[in-house]
């Protein structure tokens, strides 16, 4: 916990929600990358 205290107060608290939102993005992107990897497989086997 001190070491998020001392995160913010160093680098400020803009960059610090910014970059906890940019890794809980990441982890959404590379699952929507996969939905959309396996929904063209399945429009290829409709095809």
């Amino acid at each position: 916990m001190e070491e998020i205290y001392s995160s913010i107060a160093n680098l400020g608290f803009p960059i610090v929600i910014s970059l906890y939102l940019l890794v809980r993005i990441e982890g959404k992107l590379n699952e929507l990358t996969e939905s959309i990897n396996e929904l063209a497989k399945a429009i290829v086997t409709i095809e």
